[in-house]
């Protein structure tokens, strides 16, 4: 199961990369262009699924809720005013943690508790986990072409059958 977990989060990182890859084939203005969408602009979506990646592995690195919302500040200064270069690097370092940690962790199947004031308590394991974060990512990865195509560019192909041909020639 190890080997699957790795190959989905594998997925995700690919398949931002391949955004990042068509975003830097466009004017850098596409990135902070303002739309009436799920994100004020593309660059606020890419924050959007950088902010969950990193929230979700401080949670399964056993930090607290409070500590995750203190989190947030150093992410939002991490990623401000960013080049698309430099928030590319930031998801690649993100990237490099979730594969240590993957790596680390005895058992992904076994059930942790993730308390939440609002939701409540989630008894969840790693794999889950991951498989959330790759939902997520791939949610808002569609936003990100639907507003490519609003600004009248192509979005990414970043589906994970184009990662399985890729990753199995």
């Amino acid at each position: 199961m190890r080997e699957q977990t790795i190959k989905t989060y594998d997925y995700h990182v690919w398949a931002n990369n391949k955004v990042f890859e068509r975003l830097a084939e466009l004017p850098n203005e596409v990135l902070h262009q303002e739309l009436g969408n799920v994100f004020p602009t593309i660059y606020n979506g890419l924050v959007h699924i950088y902010l969950v990646d990193a929230v979700w592995l401080s949670g399964m690195k056993g930090n607290s809720y409070e500590q995750i919302i203190e989190l947030l500040g150093t992410i939002e200064a991490k990623t401000a005013g960013k080049s698309l270069e430099e928030l590319q690097a930031v998801y690649w370092e993100k990237a490099e943690d979730y594969r240590v940690f993957l790596n680390s962790v005895d058992d992904l199947q076994a059930k942790k508790q993730f308390p939440h004031p609002t939701f409540g308590v989630l008894n969840a394991n790693i794999q889950e986990l991951i498989q959330h974060i790759v939902n997520h990512g791939t949610y808002h990865r569609g936003n990100i072409s639907s507003m490519l195509r609003q600004l009248g560019h192509a979005g990414a192909s970043s589906d994970w059958v184009f990662y399985l041909y890729e990753v199995n020639k």
